[in-house]
């Protein structure tokens, strides 16, 4: 679809207070969009908040595992700007790699919750006001959504979750114009790459795995002008890097190719050893 003008109107933007989101916050307020800053953690709002234009930005403190919460944040969103044009479900977390065997139960859990259920709550918070304008949805997706990797079994599930929630919202919604985009990341530079991946000795060989051009990183920066095109131009599919695009489209063959030698590889065997302690 064609880009429209963004000036004037209104964006709530989950996992707000620092990375990706703050940055997409402010690439939107940057072309005219009020935005409603949404994160659980109040010191880091505050900060991402006092950068932005007064009039333009609103923080509000909710975790998006609280459904109640995400229906408040929505309401105090309308009550200050008169209406909802844009949701950007993009607040997830991403813990330290460990297996399914190995893992903890209660941090498995919480990602779901975060990352996928978090996702359900956010549009479902919003779903009518947005509704109402005819506006837009973007869910923050991951390459992790279609391929595969030791000691990510949670985020994984997660990030294909949302993939689906996107592509059924995107049908349900369309009789009432409203567009439904997914964008899929590879490695974004952010606090949370370095606690999961850089600093952590085993997620850093997690992250070795991928190949070159899909190890590429990107800024928040970039992540944000990414996720803001796609809202204005309502893209239905985005992503950053761009060769990630590739893999998507051949995820089907490159699974009954890749999956076997994955299975077989004696580094990967290795490293699953380390992760499970054994």
């Amino acid at each position: 679809m064609s880009a429209h003008d963004m000036r004037g109107k209104v964006a709530l933007v989950t996992g707000a207070g620092q990375g990706i989101g703050q940055a997409v916050a402010a690439e939107l307020c940057r072309r005219g969009v009020s935005v409603a800053l949404l994160d659980r953690a109040e010191d880091r709002l505050r900060a991402a908040v006092a950068d932005l234009p007064r009039s333009q930005a609103l923080a509000v403190v909710a975790d998006v595992t609280d459904p109640a919460a995400l229906r408040h944040a929505v309401a105090e969103t309308v009550g200050t700007f008169g209406r909802l044009d844009y949701l950007v479900a993009n607040a997830g977390i991403a813990p330290a790699p460990a297996t399914v065997r190995g893992g903890d139960d209660a941090a498995f859990n919480r990602v779901l919750d975060v990352n996928l259920r978090g996702v359900y709550n956010t549009v479902r918070a919003g779903l009518e006001p947005v509704t109402a304008v005819g506006g837009h949805i973007e869910v923050i997706s991951s390459g992790a959504a279609f391929l595969p990797g030791p000691g990510g079994a949670a985020y994984m599930i997660s990030k294909a979750g949302v993939e689906q929630l996107a592509r059924a919202l995107r049908l349900e919604c369309a009789p009432y114009r409203v567009s439904v985009g997914t964008t899929y990341f590879g490695i974004v530079h952010t606090a949370m790459t370095r606690t999961t991946l850089d600093d952590h000795p085993l997620g850093a060989q997690v992250g070795a795995l991928l190949p070159w051009p899909l190890n590429r990183r990107i800024s928040p920066a970039q992540a944000a002008r990414a996720v803001a095109d796609a809202v204005q131009n309502r893209s239905s599919h985005t992503f950053r890097p761009r060769a990630w695009a590739g893999v998507a489209v051949l995820r089907g063959v490159l699974g009954v190719v890749a999956d076997p030698l994955l299975v077989r590889s004696a580094r990967i065997h290795r490293l699953i050893r380390q992760l499970d302690g054994s």
